[in-house]
């Protein structure tokens, strides 16, 4: 897409997950992936890729530091909002919550990085 715009959204997981009963994270979960769902649906939305480092990251970031990421090409900075806005606006089960007591994003946009070709007698290492 070569006018896109490619953004990553940078997720980080807050405490009041960490806080609820294990039989109730489930719930966070489906609406992560209602969330997901919402994200790739929106009109020109291509999603490149996803990180979740859960495994080596464990509980709470003390400091605040993302902990999942979505990489994607969207068509402009009005989608990014509103793939942002789905935070705010998915709910979780019938609990009257929505995503956003869970979870905070953070979306930044740029542009695909690409470096020119090594030079001739230069090897890339």
């Amino acid at each position: 897409m070569a006018d896109s715009v490619r953004t990553l959204f940078c997720i980080t997981v807050g405490q009041n997950f960490f806080d609820l009963p294990s039989d109730e994270t489930g719930e966070v979960w489906q609406a992560v992936g209602d969330m997901m769902a919402g994200i790739a649906a929106l009109p020109g939305v291509e999603i490149l890729g996803t990180l979740d480092d859960d495994e080596t990251m464990v509980g709470s970031s003390a400091a605040g530091f993302p902990t999942a990421y979505v990489l994607a090409d969207l068509p402009d900075r009005e989608t990014a909002s509103a793939a942002c806005n789905l935070f705010r606006t998915t709910p979780v089960g019938e609990s009257g919550h929505r995503l956003w007591k869970y979870l905070s994003v953070e979306a930044r946009l740029g542009r695909p990085l690409v470096p020119p070709p090594p030079r001739k007698g230069m090897s890339a290492r």
